[in-house]
């Protein structure tokens, strides 16, 4: 198989910036049947299909899309290093990537989210879940949700990353950002960590700027990361 472009017919709602879609799949069903769901959405649009992983990079530095949905099996180069290669690449700083996997705990999940994903999402989810996760890691979140957050990170944790360029001092942390810190390792929104610390959400993201600047991590997931590594969150006391 080889890479391709695609321009999308639907038409997105007037005044509404349309979500910019990057497929990366090996599968053309997969991609098919993805491309049919977002034309689904008035607020989102497919930019490009990739069927390898080097096709995905290549485009994604072409594109910029806002999003990119990446699989991880694929031929020439895995979801893993495809997203390491976007996610490291300061041309591609605003591309969010979202892994496209069959289990939830596949361990090659683990790997793309040290890289740098922000998030993943089941093949087999319900298209509105689809939808609904392309828009949250697009407006700067994660994917996390706390249900699995602590299984999920207990995994990967486990397994020494020699690669890892996150600084891991957490000594610049105020005690607030420390506390911000902990509660989005336990996988909490901004509006509830503002109910549990009796701020606003604003407040919350304002401290969460911060944090993920003084550490030197790329956003939500890599926070999360840090915050079991450096032991302010145990795999047994999260959500």
């Amino acid at each position: 198989m080889t890479a391709e472009t695609t321009t999308n017919s639907q038409v997105p709602t007037p005044g509404v910036p349309a979500i910019r879609l990057l497929i990366a799949d090996d599968q053309a069903l997969v991609r098919s049947g993805l491309r049919m769901l977002v034309a689904s959405a008035d607020d989102m649009e497919i930019v490009g299909e990739a069927a390898t992983g080097s096709a995905a990079v290549s485009l994604t530095s072409e594109l910029l899309p806002d999003v990119v949905l990446m699989d991880i099996r694929m031929p020439e180069m895995d979801g893993v290093e495809a997203t390491r290669r976007i996610c490291a690449d300061s041309a591609m700083g605003d591309v969010r990537v979202l892994i496209l996997t069959t289990f939830d705990l596949d361990e090659y999940v683990f790997g793309a989210l040290r890289a740098g994903a922000s998030g993943f999402v089941l093949k087999d989810a319900d298209p509105d879940e689809l939808l609904e996760a392309v828009r949250v890691v697009a407006g700067g979140e994660t994917l996390l949700a706390p249900a699995i957050t602590g299984r999920l990170v207990a995994e990967f944790v486990r397994q020494p990353s020699a690669d890892s360029t996150v600084p891991r001092n957490l000594a610049d942390l105020t005690d607030r950002e420390r506390e911000v810190l902990t509660l989005v390792g336990r996988g909490l929104s901004n509006i509830e960590i503002g109910a549990q610390l009796f701020i606003s959400p604003a407040t919350v993201k304002t401290h969460v700027g911060r944090v993920l600047q003084k550490l030197g991590a790329r956003d939500r997931a890599q926070l999360v990361v840090i915050a079991y590594e450096t032991g302010l969150v145990t795999p047994h006391g999260a959500a």
